[in-house]
């Protein structure tokens, strides 16, 4: 059942702590695997051992060094997928209404019969979170594992994405972020938790956890530009990195 932007009865989304992603990059690895055998046609590769690889991916973690003047370097570990947003302008955008949002949960999937590959729906997403399959032809996106969520053959402790199952780190939480009691929502609320680029009205649901920098007062300049994303938005923050590499 698909719903009006922001009316759903359940918001599932992730969490994810920036303070504690190390890069490792297990929750790619699992995501790619679980959704090569579950959810949808598999996830397509061009050339994967050559000079130019190429392939469809529904969560990357994106590594950036970053070093302030006269402070020793550090590793930004930021990691993104689709956010489900509430007010998710891909699903507005979509000619055939392949992509939509679900009213049960708020999660936000594609059609892939309906989907015709005319790509409005990445052009309209403003954190680059859908990418388009080559070998299928069809737009692909995070489904927050919902063959995995409501699968009641699996075992109860592995009903949650397959990103958040793996994470060695803990770094990623899966909930009910409409639910004020949940315990992703007690814990953006502690972490003073904040959404990705603000300014684009989406409404995300998936939260970021900023660095705790009160546990580290001697990396408070390093830090910097981490927070700065709060202030910038995505854009503004990746090239405010990218000028520091």
């Amino acid at each position: 059942m698909t719903c009006l932007p922001g009316k759903t009865d359940k918001a599932l989304g992730l969490v994810i702590d920036l303070d504690t992603c190390v890069g490792c990059q297990a929750c790619v690895t699992a995501c790619k695997g679980w959704n090569d055998q579950g959810y949808g046609a598999p996830l397509s590769d061009q050339n994967p051992y050559g000079a130019e690889p190429s392939g469809t991916f529904l969560n990357r973690v994106h590594s950036y060094q970053v070093q302030p003047d006269a402070a020793a370097p550090m590793i930004v570990n930021f990691p993104r997928s689709c956010l489900h947003c509430a007010d998710a302008p891909c699903v507005t955008v979509c000619p055939t209404g392949a992509s939509y949002k679900r009213a049960e949960d708020g999660i936000v999937l594609v059609n892939e019969d309906a989907c015709i590959g005319c790509g409005l729906c990445a052009w309209a997403c403003p954190y680059g979170a859908r990418e388009m399959d080559a070998d299928a032809g069809v737009m692909k996106k995070c489904t927050l594992c919902v063959d995995r969520i409501y699968n009641d053959t699996l075992p109860e402790v592995d009903r949650e994405p397959a990103c958040v199952r793996t994470c060695p780190t803990g770094a990623r939480h899966f909930g009910d972020l409409a639910d004020p009691t949940s315990a992703v929502s007690q814990l953006v609320a502690a972490r003073a938790g904040y959404d990705l680029m603000p300014e684009q009205a989406t409404r995300p649901t998936n939260k970021y956890l900023p660095p705790r920098q009160k546990d580290r007062p001697d990396q408070a300049s390093l830090l910097a530009p981490l927070l700065d994303i709060k202030a910038t938005g995505f854009a503004g923050w990746l090239d405010r990195v990218l000028g520091k590499i």
